[in-house]
């Protein structure tokens, strides 16, 4: 019987422990798609215990709290709750997540971080808080200390048009910190025309960009205008939450009467949203791909399905799940528009619904090419998906129906400086499939071509993809 999470943990035969231990496991991170804090990196924050480093924020750990029982103020904070006693119902609540991820990953964090092995519960939780956050008190465990820990070479952050880029300004200045942290293009609230804070949001944009957005040509040129800053600024990723794929064929003409009714505070209809959504979607693409900025596409999210929760706590809290929208079409027919006038960024493709893998990983060889190695990607396992079933999947998807060997792995998608811990999950499932195809005879026993396989998934693919 193997020991619990071990020095082999995930690998099951000798060919995945030298993939690992040789070629994956010391390479650099590049974090392509994070939500974690460019101001919390610039002021180096400092945790002042656990609770703060561990939970603040991580909507997973949120999520298997409330379905273990915990009370709402044990789980986001409320009068009277303290770090302490959020920080036990955690310690209660990790017991139970055997199966899940959560479990393993919180027991990586404490390991990796650390330098706690011991299994947590409600009995050692007590001695635990007190050691972690001794360490925490040393003043060697802030912001940039977790992330120099974890070997990150890039981190892109998730930034609104509207951002200074204040802080990503400053890092750059910064004696003593190599890590690259680059903003990333997400236009969301560009394109939710039907949001009730759309109108209030074209302001705060029309400042960013120096002047009041009064029709289309306005929003047209101030959405230029911040994507060529946000690139001045060293960004090379957009990122587009489509909770569904809209398309429907637009004039100019035509989206700027959409436009021009939402900003007079009338009702946009679903047509017209879909309408106005693909064609400022494909004058931002457009730009994109004349900068060589890739771009992302997550797809298929639910979000905020509790109103109530909504009303009390806001976005990004864990109350929102998987949606099964169909985007084969619509998809199809946005990246052939943008194809049609040889403007198609290198793009990355990933839906929350594991369903649609075969679906992308099919999709995508038809608009490959241009001499560029994997310029459409299969996007890692997302959010809901990256478990150990998830990220296996999503990686025979691709090899089976395009080249895992240009695959650009791993991302966080997080906002905690201890999640970099994923990596290794990644990358211990990586080696190990490799493995298991080579000791079953469906791969050679050649370590010079498996261990590139491994290298280039965990760090070199990324590194020349996204051209940091």
């Amino acid at each position: 019987m193997k020991a619990f999470m071990d020095d082999n943990f995930l690998l099951s035969n000798d060919t995945a422990v030298k993939l690992y231990h040789e070629f994956a496991k010391d390479m650099p991170i590049i974090d392509y798609h994070c939500h974690l804090s460019p101001q919390q990196i610039y002021e180096n924050t400092s945790f002042s215990n656990l609770t703060e480093a561990w939970l603040y924020g991580d909507h997973y750990k949120w999520r298997a709290m409330r379905a273990n029982g915990a009370e709402e103020s044990l789980v986001t904070g409320g009068e009277g709750v303290s770090d302490y006693d959020r920080f036990l119902a955690w310690a209660k609540t990790v017991p139970q997540t055997l199966g899940n991820p959560l479990y393993q990953w919180s027991h990586l964090e404490l390991q990796r971080f650390f330098g706690v092995y011991e299994l947590i519960n409600e009995s050692n939780a007590p001695k635990i808080w007190e050691q972690v956050n001794a360490k925490l008190a040393s003043g060697n465990f802030k912001a940039r200390d977790l992330i120099k820990m974890s070997n990150v070479e890039v981190i892109c952050t998730t930034d609104d048009p509207a951002d200074s880029l204040e802080y990503h300004k400053k890092i750059k200045e910064l004696e003593g910190f190599e890590t690259k942290v680059l903003p990333s293009y997400r236009p969301d609230k560009a394109l939710e025309i039907n949001r009730p804070t759309f109108v209030e949001w074209i302001g705060k944009l029309g400042d960013a960009a120096g002047g009041a957005i009064n029709d289309y040509d306005g929003l047209l040129a101030a959405l230029e205008s911040r994507i060529r800053f946000f690139d001045e600024v060293g960004c090379k990723v957009s990122d587009h939450a489509f909770d569904y794929v809209p398309y429907a064929p637009a004039s100019k003409d035509e989206a700027a009467l959409i436009f021009e009714k939402a900003l007079r505070g009338e009702a946009v209809t679903l047509e017209e949203e879909k309408t106005y959504k693909t064609y400022t979607f494909l004058f931002m693409g457009r730009l994109y791909a004349e900068l060589g900025w890739v771009m992302q596409l997550h797809i298929n999210a639910s979000r905020n399905n509790n109103t109530r929760m909504f009303n009390k706590l806001g976005p990004d809290t864990g109350f929102d799940s998987i949606n099964d929208s169909l985007v084969a079409y619509p998809l199809t027919r946005l990246l052939d528009e943008l194809d049609g006038t040889d403007s198609l960024p290198k793009t990355i493709l990933y839906s929350l619904n594991a369903r649609d893998n075969e679906v992308l990983a099919a999709l995508m060889g038809s608009f490959q090419g241009g001499g560029i190695a994997g310029k459409l990607q299969l996007g890692s396992a997302w959010w809901f998906n990256d478990t150990k079933n998830g990220m296996l999947e999503q990686m025979n998807s691709l090899a089976n129906l395009g080249l895992l060997s240009r695959f650009v792995g791993m991302l966080t998608d997080s906002r905690s400086f201890l999640s970099y811990t994923r990596h290794e999950y990644f990358r211990r499932l990586l080696c190990n499939l490799l493995g298991e195809w080579a000791e079953s005879g469906e791969a050679p026993q050649d370590m010079e071509l498996l261990g590139a396989y491994a290298k280039n998934i965990s760090y070199g693919n990324a590194k020349q993809y996204f051209g940091f």
